[in-house]
């Protein structure tokens, strides 16, 4: 079995590995590795390898690390979406690494790293990568034990050290992403067939109850999580295998939460249904409760799984339709209908396939997953250890990263002016007409929340044509450039961090492409500012070009990096002429005077304009 990665680019994680091989070794102290071969016992009857097992493995490794950095016994908290891909066969040996990639007040997040080895074959493959969340135990007084700062030295680290706030920010979202969907009235299932060919629900119903004995405790005397996952998985299994009448394969768990302990002498009352089947796909809810032999329940987790049935080839088959109780039943069939909307724009949002447009349809739903991939993607473009000084002039550098069909862009230099208040300028998307010769217009269409905005940019004429190509520039009348782009600044998370205004393309249905104008689409784009000494700051402006305009961008490198020193230095007067806060910001930073040897450089841009921003 495997897992994609729920943080952003997998592919780029495998391309950073070989890049990485040429640095320095150095063993995170938090770090954790189990190795486990697949014995008979571990098994399902098929001589795979149980998913509750896995659970049980990768929960113990997460929990050493995050003990480890905290120096006291730790709980597990949560743990972020698992998507399972194969199976792990008896006689396989699997490998668990665990680490912490950061602390917070009271919390931590611990990567998890799972991958698989033949020994017979010497064959080695990665089979999942999960996030779990982990809390301190309370002390004997009830207080809690505040952790201490986690240190990033690697570039990983430090990229998975920022990335971990932005997943922290999905996870405290995610169940009103579900209360915002269901609040727009009922979700109708696109592929439901006819209910009198549907099961019943009811049909699928499993109660199971566990007696916690020592065995299954932890070396604190609670109940053991990865167990708790263990028997949840085990119920789930056969109210699935009750709709389909077959053996069902795990894909996925959803993103749960234990809401309290449990302890030796404890009964686990464990409660399984179909909650929804779609074509090839059912998802099961389960729930789990703890009692004494007397005195009331208590809920300690639920958990939602998806289930496919798979045939001879591998191949997922057609699924009965499921026919939901009134009431509580109607409820849990629209609730996995939006859990599926959630992980579908995940997967497609969070994977940046380079089939699929650029330009993901925004709506309140799928924002949370927008901006942590506008975020996320800036931030490991700018970790990327490859750059290369292709010019620099007067202190402001050009870098490139030519790779495969992509060609990155990052361009920099520091400027008098603090930090806070770079940020602050910067920010200010409908100010950048004033100092960017490339944005005519930029008005603000929509302000999701303080950190997130919605902005429509017209960029200069272009000529018609193919989009992208280099006739694009030379054949056609002009038209105008237009842009849908998601805005999301963050400030740093902690000394050393730097502020990040990231930009991407979205679409919305209330502006559509319309006549006289070119939709252009931005991959990944923004600033990084990050404060230096004397009231001085680095900033960093990156961009990236698509395949398109790849091939004639790399003849004229002279000359984009021409036209990028004299917006670079157009830039620099504006945030120094507004170093100070005045009362009239908007009638200041007007864009001085340029040299006009810039023609010959605007000419490549509009090659690039024609996909970029």
């Amino acid at each position: 079995m495997s897992s994609s990665v729920s943080s952003e680019l997998k592919k780029d994680e495998e391309e950073e590995e070989e890049e990485a091989e040429d640095e320095e070794e150095r063993i995170n102290p938090t770090q954790v590795k189990m190795s486990q071969i697949v014995m008979p016992c571990h098994s399902n009857h098929r001589q795979e390898l149980s998913v509750g097992q896995l659970l049980k493995w990768m929960d113990s490794t997460a929990c050493l690390s995050a003990e480890r950095h905290a120096g006291c016994p730790c709980v597990t908290a949560s743990m972020d979406d698992i998507h399972f891909e194969c199976t792990i066969s008896v006689g396989h040996v699997v490998n668990i690494k665990a680490k912490v990639n950061r602390a917070f007040n009271t919390s931590m997040e611990v990567g998890i790293q799972v991958s698989c080895e033949d020994l017979f074959s010497d064959r080695h493959w990665r089979v999942c990568h999960a996030y779990a969340t982990f809390v301190t135990q309370r002390t004997n007084t009830g207080q809690k034990v505040i952790l201490k700062p986690f240190i990033p030295y690697t570039q990983k680290e430090q990229v998975e050290y920022s990335l971990a706030a932005e997943r922290r920010r999905v996870r405290m979202v995610h169940d009103d992403i579900i209360k915002e969907l269901l609040s727009q009235g009922p979700i109708h299932q696109a592929d439901n067939l006819a209910v009198g060919n549907a099961v019943a629900a009811e049909r699928t119903r499993v109660e199971s109850v566990e007696l916690v004995l020592p065995p299954h405790a932890n070396h604190q005397v609670n109940t053991f999580g990865g167990q708790i996952m263990a028997w949840m998985v085990n119920v789930a299994m056969i109210a699935a295998s009750r709709l389909c009448q077959a053996h069902p394969t795990l894909r996925t768990i959803d993103m749960f939460t234990f809401r309290g302990p449990s302890q030796v002498g404890d009964r686990l009352l464990l409660k399984a249904i179909v909650n929804n089947a779609f074509e090839n796909s059912m998802e099961v809810g389960v729930r789990a409760e703890a009692y004494q032999e007397e005195g009331s329940t208590r809920h300690i987790n639920s958990a939602f799984m998806t289930f496919e049935v798979l045939d001879d080839h591998r191949k997922p088959c057609t699924l009965p339709r499921i026919r939901p109780e009134p009431l509580e039943g109607q409820r849990r069939f629209q609730e996995a209908i939006a859990r599926k909307k959630i992980r579908l724009d995940r997967k497609y949002i969070i994977s940046c396939k380079s089939h699929i447009p650029l330009s993901v349809p925004w709506d309140p739903t799928n924002q949370v997953y927008l901006s942590f991939n506008n975020v996320s993607t800036l931030k490991m473009l700018a970790a990327r250890n490859n750059w290369r000084l292709s010019s620099e002039k007067d202190k402001v550098r050009l870098y490139t990263i030519e790779q495969k069909s992509m060609l990155s862009f990052r361009v920099e230099a520091k400027v008098h002016i603090p930090a806070d208040r770079a940020f602050s300028l910067l920010a200010e998307l409908s100010n950048r007409p004033s100092w960017d010769t490339h944005y005519q217009k930029c008005e603000l269409i929509h302000r999701v929340d303080d950190d997130d905005f919605l902005y429509r940019v017209v960029t200069p004429s272009v000529r018609q044509g193919a989009v992208g190509s280099p006739t694009s520039a030379i054949q056609g009348e002009r038209v105008l450039q237009d842009f849908i782009l998601l805005a999301s600044k963050r400030k740093p998370c902690s000394s050393g961090d730097p502020y990040v205004i990231a930009l991407r393309s979205v679409s919305l249905p209330t502006y559509p492409p319309t006549e006289g104008y070119n939709r252009g689409e931005v991959l990944c784009a923004g600033f990084t500012i990050l404060e230096s000494q004397n009231n001085m700051s680095l900033i960093s402006y990156y961009n990236q070009a698509s395949p398109e305009v790849l091939p004639y961008i790399s003849t004229d490198i002279a000359g984009l990096s021409s036209s990028f020193y004299h917006t670079f230095c157009s830039c620099s007067q504006y945030l120094t002429k507004n170093r100070l806060p005045s009362t009239s910001e908007e009638q200041t930073g007007q864009n001085p005077a340029t040299n006009t040897d810039q023609n010959e450089a605007e000419r490549v841009l509009v090659a690039l304009h024609s996909t970029q921003l």
